[in-house]
Protein backbone atom coordinates (compact mmCIF):
# COMPACT_ATOMS: atom_id res chain seq x y z
CA UNK A 1 0.00 0.00 0.00
CA UNK A 2 1.61 3.29 -0.84
CA UNK A 3 2.01 6.23 1.86
CA UNK A 4 1.22 9.74 0.96
CA UNK A 5 3.45 11.59 -0.99
CA UNK A 6 5.71 13.90 2.33
CA UNK A 7 3.72 17.08 2.11
CA UNK A 8 0.90 15.39 0.39
CA UNK A 9 -2.83 17.03 1.80
CA UNK A 10 -4.36 15.01 4.06
CA UNK A 11 -7.86 14.18 2.05
CA UNK A 12 -9.91 12.90 5.02
CA UNK A 13 -13.19 14.37 3.95
CA UNK A 14 -12.85 12.42 0.21
CA UNK A 15 -14.10 8.88 0.15
CA UNK A 16 -12.46 6.89 -2.75
CA UNK A 17 -14.30 4.59 -5.08
CA UNK A 18 -14.69 2.76 -8.77
CA UNK A 19 -17.04 2.11 -10.61
CA UNK A 20 -17.90 -1.03 -13.70
CA UNK A 21 -16.88 2.41 -15.83
CA UNK A 22 -13.38 1.63 -15.32
CA UNK A 23 -13.83 -1.99 -16.15
CA UNK A 24 -14.84 -0.74 -19.64
CA UNK A 25 -18.83 -1.51 -18.77
CA UNK A 26 -21.11 1.03 -20.78
CA UNK A 27 -24.19 -1.25 -21.26
CA UNK A 28 -26.47 -3.59 -19.11
CA UNK A 29 -25.09 -7.15 -21.23
CA UNK A 30 -22.46 -6.66 -23.95
CA UNK A 31 -20.20 -9.41 -24.81
CA UNK A 32 -17.14 -7.43 -24.98
CA UNK A 33 -17.56 -6.50 -21.58
CA UNK A 34 -16.28 -8.39 -18.08
CA UNK A 35 -18.82 -10.24 -16.71
CA UNK A 36 -19.93 -8.33 -13.25
CA UNK A 37 -18.68 -10.91 -11.10
CA UNK A 38 -15.30 -10.24 -12.55
CA UNK A 39 -15.55 -7.08 -12.10
CA UNK A 40 -16.61 -7.23 -8.39
CA UNK A 41 -13.75 -9.63 -7.53
CA UNK A 42 -10.95 -7.02 -9.51
CA UNK A 43 -12.59 -3.26 -7.97
CA UNK A 44 -11.97 -5.54 -4.57
CA UNK A 45 -8.51 -6.65 -5.37
CA UNK A 46 -7.39 -2.91 -6.58
CA UNK A 47 -8.17 -1.62 -2.85
CA UNK A 48 -11.24 -0.04 -3.62
CA UNK A 49 -14.43 -0.26 -0.54
CA UNK A 50 -16.92 1.87 -2.70
CA UNK A 51 -18.70 1.32 -6.12
CA UNK A 52 -21.47 2.42 -7.75
CA UNK A 53 -24.08 0.23 -9.56
CA UNK A 54 -23.59 1.24 -13.18
CA UNK A 55 -25.76 0.93 -15.81
CA UNK A 56 -28.57 -1.47 -14.04
CA UNK A 57 -28.88 -4.88 -14.70
CA UNK A 58 -25.37 -5.26 -15.38
CA UNK A 59 -24.82 -5.88 -11.50
CA UNK A 60 -27.43 -8.12 -9.74
CA UNK A 61 -30.55 -6.35 -9.68
CA UNK A 62 -32.21 -8.41 -6.52
CA UNK A 63 -31.09 -5.93 -3.77
CA UNK A 64 -30.62 -9.26 -1.29
CA UNK A 65 -28.22 -11.19 -3.93
CA UNK A 66 -26.38 -7.45 -4.59
CA UNK A 67 -26.15 -7.09 -0.85
CA UNK A 68 -24.24 -10.66 -0.23
CA UNK A 69 -22.29 -10.17 -3.54
CA UNK A 70 -20.75 -6.93 -2.47
CA UNK A 71 -20.50 -7.70 1.42
CA UNK A 72 -18.36 -11.22 0.90
CA UNK A 73 -15.83 -8.83 -1.07
CA UNK A 74 -15.88 -6.29 1.52
CA UNK A 75 -17.32 -3.78 -1.07
CA UNK A 76 -20.32 -0.65 -0.49
CA UNK A 77 -22.69 1.00 -3.08
CA UNK A 78 -21.76 4.84 -3.01
CA UNK A 79 -24.72 5.51 -5.62
CA UNK A 80 -27.02 4.12 -8.78
CA UNK A 81 -27.13 6.10 -12.24
CA UNK A 82 -30.06 6.98 -14.12
CA UNK A 83 -30.39 8.60 -17.84
CA UNK A 84 -32.85 11.15 -18.58
CA UNK A 85 -34.10 13.09 -21.36
CA UNK A 86 -36.25 16.01 -19.17
CA UNK A 87 -35.50 18.89 -21.99
CA UNK A 88 -38.18 17.48 -23.59
CA UNK A 89 -40.77 18.13 -21.27
CA UNK A 90 -43.88 16.62 -18.97
CA UNK A 91 -44.54 14.10 -21.92
CA UNK A 92 -41.42 12.28 -20.75
CA UNK A 93 -41.90 12.14 -17.28
CA UNK A 94 -43.41 8.70 -17.01
CA UNK A 95 -41.16 6.81 -18.95
CA UNK A 96 -38.00 8.91 -17.15
CA UNK A 97 -40.06 7.77 -13.56
CA UNK A 98 -40.16 4.06 -14.81
CA UNK A 99 -36.86 3.97 -15.23
CA UNK A 100 -36.00 5.92 -12.02
CA UNK A 101 -37.65 4.22 -9.84
CA UNK A 102 -36.08 0.75 -10.22
CA UNK A 103 -32.42 1.92 -10.18
CA UNK A 104 -33.38 4.57 -6.93
CA UNK A 105 -35.08 1.60 -5.58
CA UNK A 106 -31.79 -0.32 -5.57
CA UNK A 107 -30.09 2.33 -4.42
CA UNK A 108 -31.75 2.48 -1.12
CA UNK A 109 -31.66 -1.13 -0.30
CA UNK A 110 -27.77 -1.03 -0.93
CA UNK A 111 -27.32 1.80 1.44
CA UNK A 112 -26.57 4.47 -0.63
CA UNK A 113 -27.46 8.05 -0.68
CA UNK A 114 -26.69 9.92 -4.07
CA UNK A 115 -28.44 8.79 -7.46
CA UNK A 116 -25.91 10.31 -10.12
CA UNK A 117 -28.41 11.75 -13.55
CA UNK A 118 -26.87 12.17 -17.01
CA UNK A 119 -28.85 14.06 -19.40
CA UNK A 120 -29.60 12.63 -22.83
CA UNK A 121 -26.85 12.32 -25.58
CA UNK A 122 -27.69 14.50 -28.57
CA UNK A 123 -25.95 11.99 -30.81
CA UNK A 124 -27.07 8.44 -30.18
CA UNK A 125 -24.28 6.63 -27.78
CA UNK A 126 -23.75 3.92 -30.10
CA UNK A 127 -23.82 4.85 -33.95
CA UNK A 128 -22.68 8.37 -32.92
CA UNK A 129 -25.81 9.44 -35.40
CA UNK A 130 -26.57 13.48 -34.32
CA UNK A 131 -30.06 12.74 -33.05
CA UNK A 132 -31.05 16.14 -31.66
CA UNK A 133 -29.91 19.52 -31.99
CA UNK A 134 -26.56 20.09 -29.86
CA UNK A 135 -27.95 23.59 -28.72
CA UNK A 136 -31.42 23.71 -26.02
CA UNK A 137 -34.05 26.11 -26.68
CA UNK A 138 -35.39 28.50 -24.13
CA UNK A 139 -38.07 26.14 -24.31
CA UNK A 140 -36.22 23.04 -23.90
CA UNK A 141 -33.84 24.86 -20.30
CA UNK A 142 -36.97 25.97 -18.44
CA UNK A 143 -38.20 22.00 -19.16
CA UNK A 144 -34.98 20.82 -18.19
CA UNK A 145 -35.02 22.82 -15.19
CA UNK A 146 -38.22 22.00 -13.74
CA UNK A 147 -38.02 18.48 -15.01
CA UNK A 148 -34.72 18.13 -12.95
CA UNK A 149 -36.30 20.11 -9.77
CA UNK A 150 -39.04 17.47 -9.90
CA UNK A 151 -36.98 14.09 -10.10
CA UNK A 152 -35.00 16.08 -7.07
CA UNK A 153 -38.30 16.81 -4.84
CA UNK A 154 -39.64 13.00 -6.30
CA UNK A 155 -36.98 10.51 -5.68
CA UNK A 156 -36.05 12.62 -2.31
CA UNK A 157 -39.09 12.36 -0.79
CA UNK A 158 -39.66 8.75 -1.97
CA UNK A 159 -36.39 7.62 -1.53
CA UNK A 160 -34.10 9.46 0.41
CA UNK A 161 -31.95 10.02 -1.91
CA UNK A 162 -30.22 13.22 -3.25
CA UNK A 163 -29.65 13.52 -6.99
CA UNK A 164 -26.70 14.66 -8.89
CA UNK A 165 -26.30 15.76 -11.98
CA UNK A 166 -23.51 14.63 -14.38
CA UNK A 167 -22.10 16.69 -17.16
CA UNK A 168 -21.24 14.75 -19.76
CA UNK A 169 -19.21 15.15 -23.10
CA UNK A 170 -22.22 14.99 -25.55
CA UNK A 171 -24.91 16.10 -23.84
CA UNK A 172 -26.74 19.40 -23.27
CA UNK A 173 -24.88 19.88 -20.23
CA UNK A 174 -21.18 20.35 -20.70
CA UNK A 175 -19.45 22.83 -21.22
CA UNK A 176 -18.96 25.57 -18.22
CA UNK A 177 -21.06 28.06 -19.63
CA UNK A 178 -23.85 25.17 -20.11
CA UNK A 179 -23.00 24.19 -16.81
CA UNK A 180 -23.62 27.56 -15.01
CA UNK A 181 -26.32 28.14 -16.71
CA UNK A 182 -28.21 25.29 -15.26
CA UNK A 183 -26.90 25.91 -12.09
CA UNK A 184 -28.12 29.28 -11.85
CA UNK A 185 -31.53 27.56 -13.47
CA UNK A 186 -32.14 25.19 -10.87
CA UNK A 187 -33.05 24.91 -6.50
CA UNK A 188 -30.14 24.03 -4.89
CA UNK A 189 -31.68 22.55 -2.26
CA UNK A 190 -33.05 19.83 -5.04
CA UNK A 191 -30.45 19.59 -7.51
CA UNK A 192 -27.06 19.39 -7.19
CA UNK A 193 -23.93 18.18 -9.78
CA UNK A 194 -21.86 15.13 -9.88
CA UNK A 195 -18.47 16.90 -11.50
CA UNK A 196 -16.95 14.64 -13.95
CA UNK A 197 -13.50 16.14 -13.80
CA UNK A 198 -12.65 14.44 -17.33
CA UNK A 199 -15.78 15.08 -18.91
CA UNK A 200 -15.44 18.65 -17.59
CA UNK A 201 -12.15 19.42 -18.98
CA UNK A 202 -13.03 17.45 -22.59
CA UNK A 203 -15.64 20.07 -22.76
CA UNK A 204 -12.94 22.75 -21.85
CA UNK A 205 -13.91 23.56 -18.32
CA UNK A 206 -11.64 23.55 -14.87
CA UNK A 207 -12.97 21.55 -12.71
CA UNK A 208 -10.84 23.58 -9.41
CA UNK A 209 -12.60 27.40 -10.93
CA UNK A 210 -15.98 25.26 -10.79
CA UNK A 211 -15.17 23.72 -7.38
CA UNK A 212 -14.48 27.40 -5.96
CA UNK A 213 -17.30 29.19 -7.16
CA UNK A 214 -20.02 27.20 -7.13
CA UNK A 215 -18.74 24.47 -3.70
CA UNK A 216 -21.87 24.57 -2.82
CA UNK A 217 -23.24 22.90 -5.75
CA UNK A 218 -20.87 20.13 -5.59
CA UNK A 219 -22.12 17.00 -4.15
CA UNK A 220 -20.29 14.09 -5.56
CA UNK A 221 -17.59 13.72 -8.15
CA UNK A 222 -16.06 11.56 -10.89
CA UNK A 223 -12.40 11.14 -11.29
CA UNK A 224 -11.08 11.25 -14.65
CA UNK A 225 -8.44 12.44 -16.65
CA UNK A 226 -7.98 13.53 -20.76
CA UNK A 227 -5.13 13.23 -22.47
CA UNK A 228 -4.76 16.07 -24.32
CA UNK A 229 -2.78 15.17 -27.50
CA UNK A 230 -5.92 12.64 -28.45
CA UNK A 231 -8.49 15.79 -26.77
CA UNK A 232 -7.12 18.07 -29.81
CA UNK A 233 -7.24 15.67 -32.38
CA UNK A 234 -11.20 15.03 -31.32
CA UNK A 235 -11.96 18.24 -30.88
CA UNK A 236 -9.91 19.38 -34.44
CA UNK A 237 -11.97 16.39 -36.28
CA UNK A 238 -15.38 17.10 -34.43
CA UNK A 239 -15.04 13.37 -33.73
CA UNK A 240 -17.82 11.94 -30.97
CA UNK A 241 -17.66 10.59 -27.64
CA UNK A 242 -17.74 6.87 -28.51
CA UNK A 243 -14.58 6.88 -30.81
CA UNK A 244 -13.28 9.30 -28.66
CA UNK A 245 -13.44 6.83 -25.91
CA UNK A 246 -12.00 4.44 -28.09
CA UNK A 247 -9.02 6.57 -29.18
CA UNK A 248 -7.74 6.33 -25.45
CA UNK A 249 -8.80 10.03 -24.46
CA UNK A 250 -9.60 9.34 -21.23
CA UNK A 251 -6.64 8.32 -19.82
CA UNK A 252 -4.98 7.08 -16.79
CA UNK A 253 -3.95 9.25 -13.91
CA UNK A 254 -1.77 11.24 -13.29
CA UNK A 255 -1.28 10.85 -17.20
CA UNK A 256 -3.76 13.44 -18.47
CA UNK A 257 -5.57 16.67 -17.56
CA UNK A 258 -7.01 17.94 -14.92
CA UNK A 259 -3.94 17.54 -12.41
CA UNK A 260 -6.13 15.60 -10.07
CA UNK A 261 -4.48 16.80 -6.75
CA UNK A 262 -5.53 20.46 -6.41
CA UNK A 263 -8.96 18.91 -7.67
CA UNK A 264 -8.60 16.70 -4.51
CA UNK A 265 -7.51 19.71 -2.68
CA UNK A 266 -10.41 22.30 -3.52
CA UNK A 267 -12.94 19.20 -2.53
CA UNK A 268 -11.38 19.09 0.45
CA UNK A 269 -11.57 22.90 0.90
CA UNK A 270 -15.10 22.59 0.98
CA UNK A 271 -15.23 21.07 4.53
CA UNK A 272 -18.06 18.51 3.63
CA UNK A 273 -17.70 14.82 2.86
CA UNK A 274 -17.50 13.84 -0.59
CA UNK A 275 -17.73 10.60 -2.40
CA UNK A 276 -14.41 10.49 -5.75
CA UNK A 277 -15.38 7.49 -7.58
CA UNK A 278 -13.06 6.64 -10.17
CA UNK A 279 -14.21 6.60 -13.68
CA UNK A 280 -11.88 6.13 -16.43
CA UNK A 281 -13.85 5.32 -19.76
CA UNK A 282 -12.52 2.52 -21.68
CA UNK A 283 -15.35 1.16 -23.82
CA UNK A 284 -14.39 -1.42 -25.21
CA UNK A 285 -11.22 -2.64 -23.94
CA UNK A 286 -9.01 -6.09 -23.19
CA UNK A 287 -10.44 -7.91 -20.42
CA UNK A 288 -7.17 -7.63 -18.78
CA UNK A 289 -6.18 -4.15 -19.11
CA UNK A 290 -8.53 -3.28 -16.36
CA UNK A 291 -7.07 -4.09 -12.76
CA UNK A 292 -3.52 -3.12 -13.44
CA UNK A 293 -4.64 0.33 -14.10
CA UNK A 294 -6.84 0.50 -11.20
CA UNK A 295 -4.05 -1.08 -8.63
CA UNK A 296 -1.72 1.97 -10.37
CA UNK A 297 -4.96 4.36 -9.89
CA UNK A 298 -5.43 3.27 -6.57
CA UNK A 299 -1.90 3.66 -5.43
CA UNK A 300 -1.43 7.17 -6.90
CA UNK A 301 -4.43 8.33 -4.86
CA UNK A 302 -3.07 7.36 -2.01
CA UNK A 303 0.00 8.85 -2.73
CA UNK A 304 -2.56 12.20 -2.96
CA UNK A 305 -3.30 11.70 0.47
CA UNK A 306 -6.81 10.10 -0.62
Amino acid sequence: MSAPRTGAAVLDRIRVGSAPDSWGVWFPDDERQVPWQRFLDEVAGAGYEWIELGPYGYLPSEADRLREETDRRGLRVSAGTVFTSLHRGPATWDATWAHVAKVAGLTRAMGARHLVVIPSFWRDDKTAEIIEDRELTAEQWRNLASGMERLGREVRDRYGLDIVVHPHADTHIDSEAHVERFLDATDPDLVNLCLDTGHYAYCGGDSVKLIETYGERIGYLHLKQVAPEILADVVRNGTPFGPAVAQGVMCEPPRGEPALEPVLAAAQRLGVDLFAIVEQDMYPCAPDAPLPIAERTRRFLRSCGA
